[in-house]
C-alpha cells in the first residue's frame, strides 16, 4: 500500500510537485527573489529551499520569537524570510564567514526593506558568537553553517536559548552522507544526539533534513 510505502522511505515529492507548492504556498516577491539568486551575485546556490524558508519564518511568527539567532548568511534568503516574521521591536544577528557572502547579504536585506532588523556579524562564527551573548537569552537559533562545527553551535544554542526556544538545523542528513564513517558524518550525529540531550527534537524529512528542537 502507499502508506507502508512512504513510511518505508518512498518519497512523492517530484520537481514539478515541489515548484508547484512553491509557487502556492511560499511565492516570492522582488526582495526574496534577489536573496535567492545567489549564484547570480556570483555565490553557491546552497541556500535553504522556498517552502523551507516559509517555515522558518512561521516557525519565528508561531513561537513568538524576538531574539534570532543564525549561524551561515550567505546571501541572506533565509534571513529575509525570519527578519519579515519578527515584531517591530524584534532584531536578528547573523554570522557569516565570508567578507564577500556578508556584503551581498547586507544589499539584499535593505532591498527586502529589513535591513535595520539584521545585524551580519563578519567572522568564524566560534570566535564571534560572543560578541552577541549579552543580548540573550534568545528565542530562536538557526543553523546552516560549516557542518563539522554543528555540535559547538548547538552546545552555544542549548546555553543561550530561553526555555521553550527553538534550535533549528538545516541538512541534518548531511546530503545522505549522515550514516558514514567521516569526521563530517560523526559531527552531525553529535549534533543530533547533543540536541537530544538538552531539547525536545525531531528530524523533519525535509530534502536533506531539518532538526527542529525545543529547549527543555
Amino acid at each position: 500500500m502507499a502508506d507502508d510505502a512512504s513510511r518505508a522511505g518512498d518519497r512523492y515529492a517530484s520537481a514539478d510537485i515541489l515548484d508547484w507548492c512553491a509557487d502556492t504556498h511560499a511565492p516570492h516577491d522582488a526582495g526574496l527573489a534577489q536573496a535567492f539568486d545567489a549564484r547570480g551575485a556570483g555565490l553557491p546556490p546552497i541556500q535553504v529551499g522556498p517552502s523551507e524558508g516559509k517555515s522558518l519564518g512561521l516557525l519565528v511568527k508561531m513561537s513568538g520569537a524576538r531574539k534570532i539567532v543564525e549561524v551561515g548568511t550567505l546571501a541572506g534568503y533565509s534571513a529575509v524570510w525570519m527578519a519579515r516574521a519578527l515584531p517591530a521591536d524584534g532584531h536578528l544577528w547573523s554570522f557569516e564567514f565570508d567578507a564577500k557572502h556578508a556584503a551581498v547579504a547586507r544589499k539584499n536585506l535593505d532591498a527586502a526593506g529589513i535591513g535595520d532588523r539584521v545585524t551580519v556579524v563578519e567572522g568564524a562564527a566560534l570566535d564571534t558568537l560572543a560578541s552577541i551573548e549579552s543580548e540573550g537569552p534568545f528565542d530562536l537559533v538557526f543553523v546552516d553553517a560549516d557542518k563539522k562545527n554543528y555540535p559547538h553551535y548547538g552546545a552555544w544554542a542549548a546555553k543561550h536559548l530561553r526555555p521553550g526556544g527553538l534550535l533549528i538545523g538545516d541538512n541534518a542528513f548531511l546530503f545522505g552522507r549522515l550514516l558514514e564513517d567521516s569526521d563530517e558524518a560523526k559531527a552531525m550525529r553529535a549534533f543530533h544526539e547533543d540536541a537530544r540531550a538538552h531539547f525536545d527534537t525531531v528530524c523533519l524529512p525535509t530534502p536533506d533534513g531539518l532538526v527542529l528542537a525545543i529547549k527543555k
